[in-house]
């Protein structure tokens, strides 16, 4: 067991509701495992340990507990601990003073991509705003191929930001308000599961937290920190697009807007921020690009090829091939056609879920995703 990673999950459940302080109080004593050796008399290595957070430092034992489970969790789900003095933590996020001390993250793309820029925006996003993210990703595959997109998978903007990147070659992060338990919304789970392969999914919260109202503007603040530039494209005059586009500003990272018709309901957020100076307008891929300094990156052919699943055993290949030539099968179908006993099919369907690759639909089927 890493040590560290189970003192750093136990220090965020006991100082949840102050990041910055606990962040703070993590760079000051070095480690996760320094603070926990010095939980009784925490003001030898932090003499400015806030009385409450030291009172709260002195009891470990539910917070432990706690994470002791998650970890548990984490290892049967294939989800990685990413704490901040590891070396592949963000490291645009570590230069944030509210950056979280540990997160939790479960995909296969380098969280460190050369060019990384976050693309937001309203969750009612009308036929302009979608057109908008098409173009902006299909321009961009052709003048910066090598971009990561980040969003938060909700409604609107977010999800069309995911499928488009996904649809035009680009690996896509999205930033969860919720531990990797669950998805949410439980629509956009079949794209979660697709972004696994091609990307990814990230968030600081354990598993068992809801999304509730609180998590979606911490959440916020991830996906402008660990980001290039921040591209709004449709908000109305009020949003969580515009917190993420103030977030971004107070860590002098870059911010555009798309311009829309003047009285657009969905354009009014942008047109503000833009007539502010609080964002840079845009009306192309180019426009990012050059402002950017990312103009000369080699392009790539037009014809984008993936990997049509991840690595699989041979069993579970087996599995893969009879779904394709049969189509959603229930799992006593599957079991009597491949041969294979029940409980071993229901482990490596699982397996295979996990990896994206099946998922179980309603009357016990499973359905191949690719």
């Amino acid at each position: 067991m890493n040590y560290e990673h189970l003192y750093t999950l136990a220090l965020t459940r006991i100082g949840f509701f102050n990041p910055v302080n606990m962040l703070q109080l993590y760079k000051m004593a070095g480690s996760a495992t320094a603070i926990y050796e010095s939980r009784h008399s925490i003001s030898d290595i932090a003499p400015l340990c806030p009385p409450r957070l030291a009172e709260a430092l002195s009891d470990w034992g539910e917070p432990l507990q706690r994470a002791t489970a998650e970890m548990e969790f984490m290892e049967r789900h294939g989800i990685s601990a990413i704490a901040f003095n590891d070396d592949d933590y963000p490291q645009r996020l570590r230069e944030c003073n509210d950056a979280p001390v540990i997160l939790y993250y479960k995909g296969v793309v380098n969280l460190n991509c050369q060019h990384i820029i976050n693309i937001i925006g309203t969750r009612h996003a009308t036929t302009y705003g979608q057109d908008m993210v098409r173009r902006l990703l299909s321009e961009l595959r052709l003048l910066c191929p090598d971009v990561l997109i980040v969003s938060g998978l909700a409604y609107g903007i977010d999800i069309c930001a995911h499928r488009e990147a996904l649809a035009n070659g680009f690996d896509t992060i999205g930033v969860l308000a919720h531990g990797l338990d669950q998805i949410y919304p439980p629509r956009h789970r079949d794209t979660a599961y697709e972004m696994l392969q091609h990307g990814g999914l990230l968030t600081e919260f354990m598993s068992q937290t809801n999304a509730d109202k609180q998590n979606f503007v911490r959440r916020n603040r991830i996906v402008a920190g660990m980001s290039d530039a921040t591209v709004l494209v449709e908000s109305a005059s009020k949003g969580g697009g515009l917190i993420t586009c103030s977030i971004a500003r107070s860590y002098s990272r870059d911010v555009f807007a798309f311009p829309g018709a003047v009285g657009a309901r969905y354009s009014e957020g942008c047109n503000s921020l833009i007539r502010d100076n609080g964002a840079a307008l845009i009306t192309s891929a180019a426009d990012l690009v050059s402002a950017m300094g990312w103009a000369g990156a080699e392009a790539k052919p037009a014809a984008i090829e993936r990997q049509l699943f991840p690595s699989l055993s041979e069993e579970e290949q087996h599995i893969v091939s009879f779904l394709q030539q049969c189509g959603d099968q229930q799992l006593n179908v599957i079991s009597v056609r491949t041969g294979m006993p029940i409980s071993q099919l229901s482990a490596l369907l699982f397996q295979l879920e996990m990896k994206g690759v099946v998922k179980p639909m309603a009357g016990g089927n499973y359905h191949l995703l690719k």
